[in-house]
């Protein structure tokens, strides 16, 4: 048939990953911040009784999808997933989802520890929040960066 497209394929991007390039291939291929992906896998595997699932799950990821050949073409004009130094009370990682989904700060930090909460999921609500904190890039691209008041 004329115009019929080819269909685009799911692959890794092992030179656009951290590991072995699965998350960076899902991003490209539902065209996302690879940021959310790692952060949705490893909360995700962080669900009490999944971590190995999780696992697991990567590694047949890894093992089935084909490595792609082509280089990852960037995403310039989508949103990034990051931790502004704006607005911060801890690492910005509230901060930084509230941009991204462009909805008051105060309300992702709300709903977060309302969630955390709940049924005595505080742990896993702080444990979260820390690996969001290594996930989530800096707005500049360091982690852990001090914030540091232009005058000093």
């Amino acid at each position: 048939m004329v115009g019929r497209a080819e269909p685009r394929m799911l692959t890794r991007l092992p030179d656009a990953g951290r590991i072995a390039g699965v998350c960076a291939g899902m991003a490209a291929y539902f065209n996302i911040d690879v940021t959310l992906v790692r952060l949705a896998w490893v909360v995700l595997s962080i669900v009490p009784g999944l971590l190995l699932g999780g696992v697991l799950a990567y590694v047949a990821a890894w093992l089935l999808l084909p490595a792609s050949t082509l280089p990852p073409v960037p995403a310039a004009s989508a949103p990034r997933l990051v931790r502004p130094f704006a607005d911060r009370k801890i690492a910005g990682v509230c901060a930084g989802i509230a941009r991204y989904i462009g909805v008051d700060t105060t309300a992702v930090r709300l709903l977060w520890v309302i969630l955390s909460i709940y049924p005595g999921a505080i742990i896993c609500g702080v444990i979260v929040y820390v690996v969001a904190w290594v996930i989530v890039p800096s707005e500049h691209g360091t982690p852990f960066e001090p914030i540091v008041s232009p005058s000093a």
